[in-house]
């Protein structure tokens, strides 16, 4: 039998403007500066700022030896940044002949998030990863009785609750501390921090002897756009029982976090 061609699994690659002054901040200096950014956007891949390299201070950036290959994109290449006393190695990549079909990306770079200090938007900074244009984070006040249950008890049972309706994720209740009952609720050390929602703190949850690490997560000072989940702590779906709205259970997702 003649042996069926392996394909590669489908991959939506999108390349397209932002509109938006981008920033990026490396030991006090701005190292990159541009009006003219684009955003990617790569399936199983977070979103990727890529500036034109006129934009960028090259002459802060060292070429090293290291590539990557992308069967999408092609091989990157790739520079270190040094400024004052600090290095970050291989912190930058870029593509000089990428692959038939993949976006012009000749003419650009992208940063590593994590190993810059600070990036802008406009004026205003951004954390964690660019946010989607394809992805709407909606805070929407409900009276609808929505139950929360652990270990066989309902420990919260509230009509004021604010559902989030988040692209890609399952929808998320957030609900009033003074309505959560039979628990104690403990703080931890945990922070997490979100481009669309702003910087989450945790509780852990006790109830009958047990002790569940970081279930319910909650954002003290939302960004402005989603003022009205401030204070308002959310339970994983994944990780508790069930969560009912109006009597009906809803269904279980599988997520990052199950």
């Amino acid at each position: 039998m003649e042996a069926i061609a392996q394909q590669k699994p489908k991959k939506e690659i999108i390349f397209e403007p932002t509109g938006r002054r981008i920033r990026i901040e490396f030991n006090g200096t701005i190292i990159a500066d541009s009006s003219r950014a684009m955003l990617l956007l790569e399936t199983g891949h977070l979103p990727v700022y890529y500036l034109p390299l006129d934009d960028i201070r090259l002459d802060l950036m060292p070429k090293t030896e290291h590539t990557t290959h992308c069967p999408y994109k092609g091989d990157a290449r790739y520079r270190s940044i040094a400024v004052g006393d600090r290095t970050a190695e291989n912190a930058v990549w870029y593509y000089l002949e990428p692959l038939p079909g993949a976006p012009d990306l000749r003419h650009y770079a992208a940063f590593y998030w994590d190993k810059m200090d600070r990036w802008f938007e406009e004026d205003e900074e951004i954390f964690r990863h660019p946010r989607s244009p394809h992805k709407r984070v909606d805070a929407i006040r409900s009276s609808r009785r929505v139950q929360v249950v652990l270990d066989g008890t309902i420990v919260v049972d509230t009509t004021k609750a604010v559902f989030v309706f988040e692209t890609g994720l399952p929808t998320r209740y957030y609900l009033p501390a003074e309505d959560v009952k039979a628990v104690t609720l403990i703080p931890t050390d945990t922070h997490t921090v979100c481009p669309y929602k702003g910087t989450a703190s945790y509780y852990a949850v006790a109830l009958n002897g047990r002790t569940y690490p970081d279930l319910v997560w909650y954002y003290p000072d939302p960004v402005p756009e989603i003022t009205k989940i401030a204070g308002l702590v959310s339970f994983y779906n994944e990780k508790v029982d069930k969560i009912l709205v109006d009597g009906d259970v809803v269904p279980k997702v599988r997520t990052a976090w199950s």
